[in-house]
């Protein structure tokens, strides 16, 4: 089962190094070879990232990732902590100590292989056709989401409620450019997904000759679903996704889909009387080769789901078989340890009680106190910013700033801790059946909320995770306590290098409430138009030429950034550093300091040029050329030198800052910027 995920997050970190603690803005790592006017990312960054080139282990690696690991050694050892203390069986420490162990036991999880899995795999190869509607319930219930991914969430159009959601169900290699485009590189990486599904249903105890097959037919399956798939620029359109439908109306568009009994069998509940429905031709598509592909295909396409869901939890085989596939797509070269892979996994299962120790060991009450005053200086800086927009009428502003002063802001660690008392963990069952009863736990939590009201002190983030986000259906803004570290927040630094750091960081997520989609949502988080006709055709002016701003960044030979899907985190980015600017002058002002003064200077540096120093700070990174294609293809943030560089090439007091004049790089004439917040 799916469900539809609305969060705009500032990150998405897969990689990590190592660091206890990341300082922000030294001066001595400035690369004064290269001119701040000419190229500001590498001004700032350059030096860092020749004296961290990427291992093999890295298809990139970054400032964010140096602080992700810095949080992965903490949890791990708060893990093993827990483990040498001997827990009471039961306990929630004994189930974070079971879990991690039972993952980290590579003998047994290599002895076993793919036995864990037989009686499913069995299951799935000798149903007959007379039971292929059974055999689709059975998948939808927990092995995963083939053709159509259903499930629920908030309501878009009255977020206090849930809402059931028809939608596109997951594609094997993530993006439909890589079945649908013949350049290449995807044709490279479509070979490497051949591979992949050869090898791993041989791991599972097919025959070569059967694994070609069901390699054939997944292939067909998943190139025609992405056929019909949206783009990524459409999906980002949310009110063609936004298709209320009733239950007869489902069931004569789709009659062949079996609704009463997924609804009553499999997921527990009366079936619902209303849906939405988001990608309409996407699902028009799923029913029709639901309803025409013979069983053998279908077989063959759920045995891959399933195995390829599996494959995470058991032999060494496995593993090895999707870091093969994993180096074409991103191109790191080694994996990385086991301690990290198994810790994920504990975190994905037992997140919010590792989180709960990891905040009583690191994260201070200070720290929470202080963020909470910055919030509210940036709510305020922000509305400064509505109130004076020249574009925007009245009315329109009113509506933007009763949204603003609506944000619920989360900061640390959850207010209600996540009850895991009834999730069992047993160290006998295998990593395997461990992992696939959790997943059972969770679904069955998940449908136990339907028909009640939304829960809207629940967080979408754990408090070790190193990023934050903003959530439209609940109109709030969450910061969780592993982010407030440096660079991102230092007690020990400047108001300048917090302002730049983690300062642009809430007025980012503030202003993902006013971005192409968030401007969708009032301030109750429900989808309703607040807009007059006027502010919303110019605000669609502005919008596009950010895009084409962006879309004019050859990121590699022949292959250009991509505006329109970047869109929301690029105009978040623009309004974090504008907004924290006002709320940092504003700060200081009201401390006496005059931020021109000769006794304000940092290391010889203005306070406005280290603020500006730590942002770009913020996103220095080493990136591989394939990791650079897969991020363009598939990730909604721009690559960390465009977040710098375009977005700083709008703002004037950046260029006052560094003295940037006509003729320079770093220089755009006021004509040509694009300021929206």
């Amino acid at each position: 089962m799916k469900s539809i995920l609305l969060l705009s997050a500032l990150a998405a970190i897969s990689m990590t190094a190592s660091a206890e603690h990341l300082k922000s803005v030294n001066a001595g790592e400035l690369a004064n070879d290269i001119p701040a006017k000419e190229d500001f990312y590498g001004y700032v960054n350059q030096r860092w990232m020749d004296a961290n080139p990427l291992s093999p282990e890295y298809s990139r690696y970054g400032k964010f990732n140096i602080l992700d690991d810095s949080s992965k050694n903490r949890v791990r050892r708060i893990v093993s902590n827990l483990a040498a203390t001997n827990p009471e069986k039961g306990t929630v420490a004994y189930k974070i100590a079971a879990l991690y162990e039972t993952a980290m036991d590579s003998v047994r999880r290599n002895q076993l292989g793919a036995k864990p899995i037989q009686a499913q795999i069995k299951k799935i190869d000798s149903t007959t056709d007379a039971g292929m509607e059974d055999l689709f319930l059975w998948m939808q219930k927990s092995y995963g989401s083939p053709f159509v991914g259903i499930g629920m969430q908030e309501d878009l159009n009255n977020s206090s409620q849930y809402a059931m959601y028809i939608g596109s169900t997951g594609l094997g290699m993530g993006d439909r450019d890589y079945y649908l485009l013949n350049d290449a590189n995807n044709k490279k990486v479509r070979e490497a997904y051949i591979r992949l599904i050869q090898k791993e249903m041989q791991l599972a105890g097919f025959s070569k000759g059967d694994s070609k097959r069901i390699a054939k037919n997944v292939m067909k399956v998943e190139t025609l679903l992405a056929d019909s798939t949206w783009t990524r620029e459409q999906t980002r359109d949310l009110n063609a996704m936004n298709n209320v439908r009733s239950l007869e109306w489902v069931k004569q568009s789709y009659p062949n889909l079996p609704w009463d009994r997924f609804f009553v069998e499999t997921m527990g509940i009366e079936t619902p009387k209303e849906f939405i429905v988001t990608e309409m031709n996407t699902v028009e598509q799923a029913h029709k080769l639901y309803s025409t592909l013979t069983p053998r295909e279908i077989k063959d396409y759920y045995l891959w789901e399933f195995v390829s869901g599996a494959s995470g939890t058991l032999s060494d085989d496995f593993t090895n078989a999707n870091f093969e596939f994993n180096k074409v797509l991103s191109g790191a070269q080694k994996m990385q340890p086991r301690w990290k892979r198994c810790l994920g996994a504990v975190e994905g299962t037992l997140g919010e009680a590792v989180g709960q120790l990891y905040v009583e060991e690191y994260f201070p009450e200070s720290s929470k106190i202080y963020m909470e005053g910055l919030v509210e200086n940036l709510r305020n800086a922000l509305g400064k910013h509505i109130i004076n927009l020249p574009w925007m009428s009245d009315d329109t502003k009113l509506n933007a700033i009763r949204k603003l002063n609506a944000i619920t802001v989360k900061i640390g660690y959850p207010d209600k801790w996540k009850d895991y008392s009834t999730l069992e963990i047993d160290p006998e069952l295998s990593y395997y059946d461990n992992m696939h009863n959790a997943k059972e736990w969770y679904i069955k939590d998940y449908l136990s909320k339907w028909g009640k009201p939304v829960d809207r002190t629940e967080w979408g983030m754990t408090p070790q995770t190193i990023n934050a986000y903003y959530n439209p259906l609940n109109n709030e803004i969450v910061f969780p306590a592993g982010i407030l570290q440096a660079p991102f927040f230092d007690p020990e630094a400047s108001d300048a290098e917090n302002y730049g750091g983690i300062g642009v960081v809430i007025g980012h997520e503030l202003t993902h409430g006013f971005d192409d989609q968030g401007c969708n949502f009032d301030a109750a988080g429900n989808m309703v138009n607040w807009w007059t006709p006027e502010d919303a055709q110019a605000f669609a002016t502005m919008t596009q030429g950010l895009v084409e701003q962006f879309n004019q960044v050859e990121v590699l030979p022949g292959l250009m950034a991509n505006g329109q899907y970047t869109l929301g985190e690029n105009i978040a980015d623009q309004g974090g550093l504008r907004v924290a600017m006002t709320a940092f002058l504003d700060s200081q002002k009201k401390k006496g300091v005059d931020v021109t003064s000769e006794e304000a200077k940092i290391d010889g540096f203005d306070p406005m040029q280290v603020f500006y120093m730590n942002y770009a700070n913020l996103w220095g990174q080493n990136v591989r050329e394939a990791e650079m294609r897969n991020l363009t293809i598939s990730d909604v943030h721009s690559l960390g030198k465009n977040r710098v560089n375009v977005s700083l090439k709008n703002i004037e007091p950046f260029f006052k800052a560094f003295g940037i004049q006509e003729g320079d790089p770093m220089f755009r004439p006021e004509s040509e910027r694009i300021i929206i917040w």
